[in-house]
């Protein structure tokens, strides 16, 4: 019995240590990454500025072809949500609102993950001028992982996790806008 009593002493001070330890590690964490298109501002701000072009570019949905996907008002503006679910544990169910458009240059939404775990991050795509048909692109994602899930910023980096979906991404948006009209 004293055994037993010792063991669930030392198991319950373990829990206790990594808790305390997860009231110290910062949750927060932002990803991005940038791509050059050949097309104008124009062109790549009216194209990304659709969420359902996504489901052309970005890589998550091309994770599983039997994506469900509903969407709800009039996509380009600011309201417009786009919801997923699958069966595939990387993709997942959530939801994506376009909350803000900045000066035809960036468009800010919201992304309300529900399934594997519950959190809401923030993703940005900005477009900038190079030249008159060469733009830069980049697409970010900021968020905080709730305590005690924070403490997984210790094991998991986010940059790794996150920036070659990014990246494959924008590639795949490369591609598309740099094959349309040549």
């Amino acid at each position: 019995m004293k055994f037993l009593l010792k063991v669930l002493f030392v198991l319950l001070s373990l829990v206790a240590i990594v808790l305390i330890v997860a009231l110290f590690v910062d949750g927060k964490f932002s990803v991005s990454r940038t791509v050059q298109i050949q097309q104008s501002q124009a062109t790549v701000f009216e194209y990304i500025s659709h969420l359902d072009n996504q489901c052309k570019y970005g890589v998550w949905q091309k994770k599983d072809p039997n994506i469900s996907i509903k969407t709800s008002g009039t996509d380009g503006t600011v309201g417009y949500i786009s919801s997923w679910d699958s069966k595939v544990e990387d993709v997942g169910a959530g939801e994506q609102e376009i909350t803000k458009f900045v000066n035809g240059s960036r468009m800010e939404t919201e992304i309300r993950f529900k399934r594997p775990m519950e959190i809401t991050s923030k993703a940005v795509i900005e477009v900038k001028i190079i030249s008159e048909n060469t733009s830069s692109v980049t697409w970010k994602f900021e968020g905080e992982n709730p305590y005690p899930f924070n403490l997984l910023g210790l094991f998991v980096n986010m940059d790794k996790e996150l920036g070659p979906d990014l990246i494959g991404g924008l590639k795949n948006l490369k591609i598309i806008l740099e094959s349309e009209n040549n």
